[in-house]
């Protein structure tokens, strides 16, 4: 039986690092694993069965932008190199200034890959998003055009380029949809935290642009298995890869095989909290479209202060990462549409939650509860 890999995790405390760090825990999959994350343990509103596969000996806290920092973060103690390098890292909030993503996305991939390149590290897994491709109702596979539509894919795309240059590095590329599951705090949490203020004040939850505007999803449990999977067949000898047809880089959409729309999302809100869900007409969005500012900004102005009652009223005073604040970026009226095909064609993976559901979206209202962020 071969050595299992050691594993470096850089955001680690982030939310696809974590559960990254803890499928390999519960596991048993490595010989060595480092969690890297600017952000202390004690301040990242990890649930407790975080605990042992995130805190204590496994964390590092460090900036992995800074070239300073880089030495202490790939040294070993053993003197060797680490096996598998995922970069979980990056700004993941939207609407931020450019400098923001140039700094704490775009310098700090090819800060860590430069490094991994030079040490030859087997395997460096890079997470990208499906908003690189140009906006398509149609699923986009690896090799369709690229336009992105949000600031963060605009630097992960250079950090995609970029990193394909180096020599040395061994890449991987991952785009992934929208990713969901239990103590999400993006996306899906947004809708949710919206849906919970629409059912205290019994009003309709109105979706601007239409119910086909596609959403795809992903959840964290198939995201995990997804990036450990493609790790090892990266190692393995990167079996059926085709540089002539798929590329130099290995590149591949993580979503799953639902096809995930507004509509589909608002039939589960609708379901789970008993309002009344629907699209707003032609004329609103067109309206919307030019005035997404004061329209963005009106929703989180009728939002923002009955959430914060709902939390008070529940005696809620630390209220975690939720809100239902909405995101400018989030609503444009463009379609995030994958083809996660050449995923399970190449390197073999299942799904083990193939698509989002009523269920999976309990969920993770569960877990909110659990955590004493939900009122």
């Amino acid at each position: 039986m071969a050595e299992k890999p050691s594993v470096l995790i850089i955001g680690g405390l982030g939310y696809i690092g974590r559960f990254l760090a803890l499928h390999i825990h519960q596991n048993d999959l490595a010989s060595e694993v480092r969690l890297v994350d600017k952000v202390l343990p004690q301040l990242a509103w990890l649930a407790p069965e975080f605990d042992e596969a995130c805190a204590g000996s496994k964390f590092m806290q460090a900036d992995a932008s800074r070239e300073q920092a880089l030495a202490r973060i790939f040294d070993r103690a053993d003197g060797k190199q680490w096996d598998y390098v995922f970069n979980c890292g990056g700004e993941t909030r939207y609407s931020q200034e450019d400098e923001v993503y140039k700094v704490r996305s775009l310098s700090l991939s090819l800060a860590v890959a430069k490094e991994a390149a030079k040490r030859n590290v087997k395997c460096f897994v890079e997470l990208s998003t499906g908003m690189v491709y140009k906006p398509d109702s149609a699923p986009s596979k690896e090799q369709d055009k690229l336009k992105p539509w949000s600031r963060i894919a605009v630097y992960k795309l250079q950090a995609e380029e970029e990193l394909a240059k180096i020599e040395g590095l061994n890449l991987v590329i991952v785009r992934l949809a929208h990713v969901y599951g239990a103590y999400a705090s993006q996306w899906v949490a947004t809708a949710l935290c919206m849906a919970r203020v629409y059912k205290a004040l019994e009003s309709e939850m109105k979706w601007l642009w239409t119910k086909d505007l596609r959403t795809n999803t992903v959840h964290i449990h198939d995201v995990t298995r997804a990036l450990w999977a493609i790790a090892g067949w990266y190692t393995a000898g990167k079996e059926k890869w085709d540089e002539k047809s798929m590329g130099k880089v290995p590149t591949f959409n993580v979503v799953d095989k639902g096809v995930t729309t507004q509509g589909v999302i608002a039939d589960i809100i609708g379901q789970v909290f008993g309002i009344q869900t629907g699209f707003q007409g032609q004329l609103i969005s067109t309206f919307a479209k030019l005035n997404l500012d004061s329209v963005v900004d009106d929703v989180n102005d009728e939002l923002l202060g009955p959430w914060a009652e709902l939390l008070s009223e529940a005696g809620i005073t630390r209220p975690g990462p939720l809100t239902p604040f909405m995101e400018k970026e989030l609503l444009k009226d463009t379609d995030l549409s994958m083809d996660g095909t050449r995923l399970e064609e190449v390197v073999g993976f299942k799904y083990e939650k193939p698509e989002i559901s009523r269920e999976l979206v309990e969920e993770v209202i569960e877990s909110y509860k659990k955590m004493k962020w939900w009122p």
